[in-house]
């Protein structure tokens, strides 16, 4: 059976996931304007930095809970990878609709309002309840994705 557009594309961001560097957590995502696929990204540190998997996580060293204290981590969200992408190429994302295997944290979801990001679809939550009432506030559209009985 052909799965609709959301099942489609969140599936392309759970296999842009398998690609991630992260140790506590799996993400990628997608951005698609007009069923086209402008940019994607996932979690992990930048170009020619050593990457978690090989020198150990610095949020689990310093005890650091999931949600809080984003800026003590070698690594860049999905999300950001997927926006820092779309500008180096010169990809307007604005208008645009992110699939993203989790919802987004708090410096995601200003970055994302800032480039023009209109919805958001999301799998996995996220312990980040400001995030979501700032999208909400941005008037960003905001769709947590239940697969069927059918999809992984």
């Amino acid at each position: 059976m052909r799965p609709d557009w959301d099942s489609y594309f969140m599936k392309i961001a759970f296999l842009v996931a398998t690609r991630s560097t992260c140790i506590r957590r799996k993400v990628g995502a997608v951005i698609v304007k007009e069923k086209r696929i402008l940019s994607t990204g996932y979690n992990g540190a930048p170009s020619g930095l050593l990457h978690c998997l090989d020198i150990g996580c610095l949020r689990d060293k310093l005890n650091i809970p999931s949600g809080e204290r984003q800026e003590l981590c070698r690594g860049l969200h999905a999300e950001q990878n997927a926006i820092i992408q779309g500008a180096m190429y010169g990809v307007s994302l604005m208008g645009s609709t992110i699939y993203v295997t989790n919802q987004p944290c708090i410096t995601c979801a200003k970055m994302l309002i800032q480039a023009g990001i209109v919805k958001i679809v999301y799998q996995g939550d996220y312990p980040d309840k400001l995030a979501l009432e700032m999208l909400e506030e941005a008037g960003v559209e905001i769709i947590k994705f239940i697969p069927d009985d059918k999809e992984v």
